[in-house]
């Protein structure tokens, strides 16, 4: 039979499981808030029941229970909802990064308004249009040459308000890879405390939750794919090990944490002069940010500009400087060109509404009215060369010339793709190419955190902590600790009956 004690022990280890199983929901509820924290439950499992005791009893398990205990204490997490959630993380971060940098455009371009580029240019040609009415009035010259400057400042300060916007989209550039490489280490620094706790039977689920924090931290500026290694030793068969963080890209993955000797290989970014990515260095090897994986960091650098296969300075903001500088360049050059060709109200001839402009780059914060046309509002060349006539006081003084020059918005031609397009084409282009590329941005950065809150939800649901249900769980543990102590008092007073009850007949 079995012993007289067997009770106790059955009734101890049916406190100690319930015990474990109140001081598990305590930790749950504590943590009911915390970034990251998996919920986590005690598992409880049959004790190894107890053969009969026996001369010829074998030494396998018996029929006698043994009471309960608790084996592990598990995270409830489901890793097909961690990649789902990672996918979509990874979507959310480049168009969220696109779509960032182009609303910052349409800010500066402000189109369309009163205030935008457009406005000022149709203010500047209905003064174009007063001097060829009136081609000797000092007053109608005067206003075209304000309307010219501000044409100059509008360029000048849509050039230097995008290019400073891309210095500040360069900086965080940079500081998304220092953030990168930052986790890189972090997760290695807890892959090892894992790794010294795992062989040692326990699940360091507060760790496998840091962990998984970080991943999905990482996973918002390029795509990871995620390799488990076992810890050797006497690692329970639930661990999850260390793990291998490698980037996708299409030439096949690239290490970025070895979780088996804990390398790792930090991301550089390689820039010329005007700090556009020529390179981009993950540890030995070597990528154009052309064929980088999309995320947060593809999106900054596409954003901020980068070098292409070609060899050719690409990106959001790039491509819109470059743009200004072709429309400013061909602007000038025109107008100078037509102007030179017309005559003064002296009679001269060749004279530059501009100061010359000799390259494309730079060209549209470099639109500047030459000094001799503010000078004197009489070398405005409003006449044409083809005219002898005058206003009476021997100078120049029809507007032909002038109704020339006001022409020039359908006159002017400007390469665009395959065809050459009018100066108004090519901006009405540019701006629309902007509006459709911010449209998109904003869509779909809409529809991937649209995505991404529904795997979260139903990752929350599995894994994040239900007060109502860790109470209902409390008081259901609570119960079944009362009652094997309630076997102790039971047993305690069978024991005081047998220790103090028998043998005492006849006394």
């Amino acid at each position: 039979m079995s012993s007289t004690f067997h009770g106790l022990q059955v009734a101890k280890r049916g406190m100690d499981a319930q015990q474990a199983a109140l001081y598990t929901i305590g930790h749950n509820v504590s943590n009911a808030n915390t970034p990251g924290y998996t919920r986590q439950r005690v598992s409880l499992e049959t004790f190894p029941a107890y053969p009969a005791p026996g001369m010829n009893q074998t030494g396998t398990a018996g029929q006698i229970g043994m009471g309960v205990e608790a084996s592990t204490v598990e995270r409830i997490r489901d890793t097909f909802l961690d990649t789902q959630y990672r996918d979509e993380t990874i979507k959310v971060g480049y168009w969220d990064a696109r779509a960032g940098a182009l609303e910052k455009m349409e800010e500066i371009m402000n189109e369309p308004t009163e205030d935008g580029l457009s406005a000022v240019f149709n203010q500047f040609f209905e003064s174009i249009q007063d001097v060829a009415s009136h081609p000797s009035e000092a007053g109608a010259r005067s206003v075209m040459i304000e309307r010219a400057e501000a044409v100059g400042d509008t360029f000048s300060y849509l050039s230097t308000s995008l290019k400073t916007v891309q210095g500040d989209l360069q900086n965080e550039r940079d500081v998304a890879v220092t953030q990168v490489n930052s986790l890189l280490e972090q997760i290695s620094n807890v892959n090892q405390q894992i790794q010294n706790v795992e062989p040692n039977g326990y699940l360091p689920n507060d760790l496998y939750d840091e962990r998984d924090r970080l991943l999905d931290e990482i996973s918002k500026f390029m795509p990871v794919s995620l390799e488990y290694t076992k810890s050797s030793g006497n690692a329970s068969a639930t661990s999850e090990g260390v793990v291998t963080v490698q980037l996708q890209t299409s030439q096949g993955p690239i290490t970025l944490l070895d979780g088996k000797t804990h390398q790792v290989n930090a991301i550089s970014l390689k820039t010329n002069q005007d700090s556009y990515v020529t390179e981009i260095h993950i540890g030995d090897e070597i990528r154009n940010p052309e064929s980088f994986p999309q995320g947060k960091l593809k999106g900054l650098i596409e954003a901020s500009g980068y070098i292409d296969n070609s060899g050719n300075k690409t990106g959001v903001y790039a491509s819109m400087i470059d743009d200004l500088d072709e429309m400013a360049y061909e602007f000038v050059n025109w107008f100078n060109d037509k102007h030179q060709q017309g005559v003064t109200l002296d009679g001269d001839t060749g004279m530059s509404f501009f100061n010359e402009i000799s390259q494309k780059e730079g060209a549209a914060a470099g639109i500047v009215i030459a000094d001799k046309i503010k000078q004197n509002t009489n070398n405005i060349a409003a006449a044409s060369s083809a005219s002898s006539g005058d206003d009476g006081t021997g100078r120049k003084g029809d507007g032909q010339n002038a109704q020339l020059l006001s022409q020039f918005r359908q006159k002017v031609l400007i390469n665009s793709g395959s065809q050459a397009v009018s100066l108004d084409g090519f901006y009405q282009s540019v701006i629309g190419q902007m509006s459709v590329d911010a449209q998109q941005a904003n869509r779909l950065k809409s529809n991937s955190e649209t995505l991404q809150g529904a795997v979260e939800q139903r990752r929350q649901s599995t894994s994040a902590v239900s007060l109502d249900e860790e109470m209902t769980n409390m008081i259901q543990f609570q119960h079944a600790y009362n009652a094997s102590a309630r076997m102790v008092t039971m047993i305690d007073e069978m024991l005081d009956k047998i220790v103090n009850g028998l043998g005492t007949g006849g006394r």
